[in-house]
C-alpha cells in the first residue's frame, strides 16, 4: 500500500522567477562594481608605481573574469620592483593600492547584491 499526497503551493514559479533573476541580476551588477573597483586599484597603482622610462606604468592591466578582478603588470621585470631583490629595495606599488581600495570591496560586493535583490523584487 502506498500513499501519494500531492502538494500545490502557491508561488513556487514566481519564486523561482525572482530567483532567476536576482541570480542574473547580481552577476550583472557584482561584474560592473568588480570592473569599477578594479579601475580604481589599476589607478592608483599607476600614480604609486615608480617611474624611470613609463614602460612599467603602462603595462600595469586591470581585467574582471566572473568572479575575479585581476590587477597586474606585464612588464618583465615588474615584480622585481613590487618585491626588491637582494640589489634593490622594494617599491611596492600593486599591493598598497589592493590595501587601499580593500575596504571598499566588502561594500561594492554589498550593493550589488542589494541592486539584484531589488531588481527581482525580493
Amino acid at each position: 500500500m502506498s500513499v501519494e499526497i500531492i502538494c500545490d503551493v502557491e508561488g513556487v514559479e514566481e519564486f523561482k522567477q525572482a530567483m532567476q533573476n536576482f541570480d542574473s541580476g547580481m552577476q550583472r551588477y557584482v561584474h560592473s562594481q568588480l570592473a569599477s573597483w578594479a579601475a580604481d586599484v589599476k589607478a592608483l597603482a599607476k600614480q604609486l608605481v615608480p617611474v624611470r622610462t613609463g614602460y612599467l606604468r603602462s603595462t600595469i592591466y586591470a581585467k574582471i573574469e566572473e568572479w575575479t578582478a585581476e590587477v597586474g603588470a606585464e612588464a618583465s621585470y615588474a615584480l622585481f620592483v613590487e618585491f626588491g631583490t637582494r640589489y634593490m629595495q622594494a617599491q611596492p606599488y600593486l599591493y598598497p593600492a589592493i590595501q587601499a581600495y580593500l575596504p571598499r570591496l566588502e561594500q561594492v560586493i554589498v550593493d550589488a547584491l542589494d541592486q539584484a535583490k531589488m531588481e527581482a523584487e525580493m
